[in-house]
C-alpha cells in the first residue's frame, strides 16, 4: 500500500515539476521576446543613423545607384525623370525606413501598452525620432535638416500604424 502511495506521490511531483518548467520556459521566452525587440530596434535607430550621417554626395550617389538598377530592370528614368526618380527613391527610401521603425517600436511597446495607445506612442515615437534624425543632418556636410522629410518620415510611420491596425483588426 506504502509504494502505491509513493508511487501517485512521485507522479504527482513529476506532473508539478513539468508544469512549472512550462511556466518557467514561457516566461524565458517572453523575456527573449522582449530583448530581442529591443535589440532590433535600437539596431534599426542606428541604421537610420549612419545612413543619416553620410554626406551628401555619398547620399546621392546611392540613390543613383538604385535608379541604375531600376534601368537594368527595364525602367527607363534617364533623362529628364532621371531627377526625378532620383527624388522619389530618397523620400521611398525616408518613408520605408521609418514605417520599419515604427513596426519595430510597436513591436516592443506591445510588451507594455494595449493595442490603441501603443500605436499611437509608436507613431509619437517615430514623430520624434525622425526630429532628431533631421536635427543630426544639420552637422553632416552636404546635408539639410528639412521638417519635409518628419512628414515623410512620419508618413511611413502611419502608414505602417494603419496597416497594423487593420491587421490586428482581421486577426479578431
Amino acid at each position: 500500500m506504502h509504494d502505491k502511495k509513493q508511487v501517485l506521490h512521485d507522479k504527482k511531483q513529476v506532473l508539478h515539476d513539468e508544469k512549472t518548467n512550462f511556466y518557467n520556459n514561457k516566461e524565458v521566452l517572453y523575456k527573449n521576446k522582449k530583448v530581442l525587440a529591443w535589440i532590433l530596434l535600437l539596431s534599426w535607430m542606428a541604421v537610420i543613423f549612419i545612413f543619416s550621417h553620410m554626406p551628401g554626395e555619398m547620399s546621392s550617389e546611392k540613390s543613383r545607384f538604385v535608379v541604375s538598377l531600376l534601368s537594368i530592370f527595364g525602367l527607363d528614368v534617364n533623362g529628364p525623370l532621371a531627377d526625378m526618380a532620383n527624388f522619389l527613391v530618397r523620400k521611398g527610401a525616408h518613408f520605408t525606413e521609418y514605417a520599419i521603425l515604427f513596426i519595430l517600436a510597436f513591436n516592443l511597446i506591445r510588451y507594455y501598452f494595449k493595442l490603441t495607445p501603443g500605436l499611437i506612442i509608436s507613431l509619437a515615437f517615430v514623430f520624434l525620432y525622425a526630429c532628431t534624425d533631421e536635427l543630426h543632418q544639420i552637422f553632416v556636410p552636404g546635408r539639410a535638416g528639412m521638417f519635409k522629410d518628419v512628414l515623410i518620415d512620419t508618413s511611413g510611420g502611419a502608414f505602417a500604424m494603419a496597416v497594423t491596425y487593420a491587421a490586428s483588426k482581421l486577426k479578431k
